[in-house]
Parts: structure tokens; C-alpha cells; sequence
């Protein structure tokens, strides 16, 4: 019992004193053989703050949503295709590799590569077009969305800003 001054008596600290039942089998003057740490696996060694590449990656209306004020995007065209066959698809990929924001989605039969050119690049959308735009599994977005007439309407349009020479 210990005291917190003359003759008055605190409460037993002393393990004794808990009303809570010991497991069987525990031995009660022994130590646990490690400390757990203050932090939780696996979110401490993560960043507080996204990357410049995963905010690029983001769908515009998502970075909409979550931004105040979501950074502006020049227009653009982007070109998704799949793998194929073929003696193109080497140079289809230097070429969309190339472009402003090139990015790789997807594993195995759902492998989807993504080239996103603005305007000035028209001359290397055209090329890109030109190899992969012969295949169903090709698609063509506005600004990141897929809008109505996009193969048949928007890239006539583009090939307006080609040079001429």
C-alpha cells in the first residue's frame, strides 16, 4: 500500500491489485520479449503528398474533385492502343513514348499504352494514328474523354493544324 502522506492511503498500485484475470499460462514478473513500434505498417514510410507522375495520371475530373484549383491542362488528343502483331508496333511505341505524357496501363490482354499530344505535336499524332488506327482496340480521347466522333470528326480536324509544305 503506499502513502501520500502521513497516514493517508492511496490506492494499491501494485499488479495484485488489477481486477483483470491473468491468461494461463502467463508468468507475471515476465518482460514481453519486444516493444511493438508507435508507428502503423505499412503507412509510415509513405508520402504525405502525391507525386508530379500520379497527379498527371489522375482523370481530370477526378483532379477536379479533389483539387480547389486543379491545374490547367492545354488541349490535347490521346491515343490508347493495344499491343499487336506486327513490324509498326515497335515504332508505334518510340513514337508514343515520345509524345508529352506517355503512360502504360494495365497487364497481359488488358496491356493499354496511352499517348496524350497537344497540338503542336500533330505531325507525330498523325504518325502514331497511322500505325495503330487500323485496330478496333485503338481509341481516341478529347482532353482525356472519349467523346462522340472522335476518329472520324477530331482527327480530321487536327490534320487542319499540319504544316503545309
Amino acid at each position: 500500500m503506499v502513502t501520500a502522506g502521513p497516514d493517508i492511503p492511496m490506492a494499491d498500485t501494485s499488479r495484485r491489485a488489477t481486477t483483470v484475470p491473468e491468461p494461463r499460462g502467463a508468468q507475471s514478473g515476465a518482460e514481453p520479449s519486444f516493444r511493438p513500434r508507435d508507428q502503423f505498417w505499412p503507412y509510415a514510410d509513405l508520402e504525405e503528398e502525391p507525386s508530379v507522375e500520379e497527379l498527371a495520371a489522375l482523370d481530370p475530373d477526378l483532379q477536379a474533385a479533389l483539387f480547389e484549383n486543379p491545374p490547367d491542362r492545354p488541349f490535347s488528343c490521346t491515343l490508347v492502343f493495344a499491343p499487336f502483331d506486327g513490324p509498326d508496333y515497335a515504332a508505334s511505341l518510340a513514337l508514343a513514348r515520345a509524345s508529352g505524357d506517355y503512360l502504360e496501363s494495365g497487364t497481359g490482354d488488358g496491356l493499354r499504352h496511352r499517348a496524350r499530344f497537344t497540338p503542336d505535336r500533330v505531325l507525330a499524332l498523325r504518325d502514331l494514328w497511322r500505325m495503330v488506327g487500323r485496330f478496333d482496340t485503338s481509341e481516341v480521347l478529347i482532353d482525356d474523354r472519349p467523346v462522340p466522333y472522335a476518329r472520324e470528326l477530331w482527327l480530321p480536324l487536327l490534320w487542319h493544324l499540319l504544316p503545309r509544305s
